[in-house]
């Protein structure tokens, strides 16, 4: 049992950087981590790691060690996780990462449910559009959407949403209504930077299978969807918002949709959509209480985006 607590310990301190972070994982003292960890450096006969008061790196015989181990510890949590489930019972904590606007306006209406669905489970969401730790900050799932997935990651796409150019009746009396892409050169363009990257979202069009990017002038920029839709009801000109924002807008009429096809026959072109994946670190993150979750998300998202 010493020998298995000095492992997970390990494990930790190399996973989040430090061996007060896997204490606090643990929730146990940092002097409780780091006696776990000498004892287990003392029964291999080797140092596993060299440790500064400022920094936490693994020797070579260290790195050998933890290749062998990591998985060790996460096969041990998926067994007893495992038997909860087979016992009816899916349990734990989980922590689901996304951007604020998908939080906001596509999980918060499901959560209740879920929460009713399954009891013993205790749900965090951590609303970003940062890039999320999976290991760093213990997220079990992120959403993303597919210009945010990372190499090595595991990941499923749970959706595709539609995408909506938009504008107010009081911007469109004014200046006009765009008939092409095209014409967005000659228009206030609301702009989403996204903060991970620090670079504008671009706006694409498909037309005959082909995806392309007109040039559009951009006339107001922010990191936050939500202050661009009110900027768009406002008249201060045309957005792009993904239908879980745009759709009550569009309803009662504070936006109008462009590029329609109903209003617009001779439109060749349509929005390119948001791709959103459901991602894992790796395949031992797929617990009982993430695949639970995943199921309901993929249940109770529209039909229309599957």
């Amino acid at each position: 049992m010493d020998t298995l607590r000095g492992i997970e310990s390990f494990v930790r301190a190399v996973e989040l950087g430090s061996i007060a972070a896997a204490a606090r994982r643990l929730n146990i003292s940092s002097a409780a981590a780091s006696q776990n960890i000498a004892r287990l450096e003392k029964g291999l006969g080797a140092r596993l790691l060299t440790r500064t008061t400022r920094s936490l790196a693994l020797t070579d015989s260290g790195e050998v060690y933890y290749q062998r181990v990591k998985g060790l510890i996460q096969e041990l949590e998926l067994a007893e996780q495992a038997v909860s489930a087979s016992q009816g019972e899916v349990s734990g904590k989980l922590t689901v990462a996304c951007s604020a606007a998908f939080a906001r306006h596509v999980l918060a209406p499901l959560i209740p449910g879920f929460q009713a669905a399954y009891p013993q489970i205790s749900l965090e969401v951590v609303a970003t559009d940062r890039r999320p730790d999976h290991i760093g900050e213990g997220i079990d799932v992120s959403i993303r959407i597919r210009q945010q997935l990372e190499e090595g990651i595991v990941a499923r796409k749970v959706a595709t949403v539609p995408l909506h150019f938009c504008a107010s009746p009081s911007y469109l009396k004014q200046v006009g209504c765009p008939d092409t892409p095209q014409a967005l050169l000659q228009h206030n363009c609301l702009m989403f930077r996204v903060p991970v990257e620090g670079k504008i979202f671009r706006w694409a069009f498909i037309r005959d299978g082909v995806r392309y990017e007109p040039e559009v002038k951009a006339t107001m920029i922010s990191d936050d969807i939500d202050l661009l839709a009110r900027l768009a009801i406002s008249g201060g000109g045309i957005a792009r918002l993904a239908s879980f924002v745009a759709m009550p807008f569009l309803a009662d009429g504070s936006l109008i949709q462009l590029f329609e096809k109903e209003q617009s026959p001779d439109v060749e072109v349509e929005a390119e959509p948001l791709e959103y994946y459901f991602c894992l670190l790796d395949r031992y993150a797929k617990t009982p209480k993430v695949t639970a979750f995943f199921e309901y998300l993929k249940t109770h998202l529209p039909d229309k985006w599957q």
